[in-house]
């Protein structure tokens, strides 16, 4: 047992797991310091002594979220629409997974957020703005090509508003199969969407 003024030793990456579920599951401002430490089963000094600030534990809940994430090996696929189609199927797999919280941690956690915590909703939106700009570069490679003759960056809005819809759908409990159709519909707008 720790001697007096000493803090309890605690396992920091499974309390940084427990930390992102719950962050994914309630969202960045329904989470408190009080909801953190009774579930990584720490105290308010631990959690300050090894995180630094409940912002900083949410940066680093967001770094563990990205990094088990699907792996974007859909961007190698060969054409564009086949990309696009592997990505979708993949998060909407991932959105509806029955072991972790449903939907898009990236996408839920920092919607409505107040202007005291502006860093966090531009952290959210800058990783949005990252896989949005990668998304138009894999669809600028094919508009090149001439795989098709919408300006890239329109498709690639299309195509991320399906996949954020898909997240707040998993949200209110659509199951993979709900989540599948979606994307069969959406692939079969890409000759309108990529056409016009």
């Amino acid at each position: 047992m720790p001697g007096p003024g000493r803090p309890r030793e605690f396992d920091r990456d499974a309390a940084l797991r427990t930390a992102m579920r719950l962050f994914w599951e309630r969202g960045y401002e329904a989470v408190s310091i009080a909801d953190l430490t009774a579930a990584m089963g720490i105290g308010t000094r631990s959690l300050y002594t090894a995180f630094g600030s409940k912002e900083r534990l949410f940066r680093e809940a967001i770094d563990l979220y990205n990094g088990t994430g699907t792996a974007d090996g859909f961007y190698a696929a060969p054409t564009a629409c086949q990309a696009v189609e592997r990505m979708l199927r993949a998060r909407a797999a991932a959105y509806a997974e029955p072991d972790t919280p449903p939907g898009c941690m990236v996408v839920l956690a920092a919607t409505n957020i107040s202007a005291a915590n502006d860093p966090v909703r531009t952290l959210v939106t800058d990783i949005r703005a990252r896989d949005r700009a990668d998304l138009v570069a894999r669809l600028s490679e094919a508009h090149a090509r001439g795989e098709f003759t919408t300006a890239p960056e329109a498709v690639a809005d299309f195509y991320l508003s399906v996949l954020y819809g898909m997240s707040v759908r998993a949200r209110d409990n659509a199951s993979t199969t709900q989540l599948m159709a979606v994307v069969d519909a959406a692939m079969a707008a890409w000759d309108a969407v990529t056409r016009r």
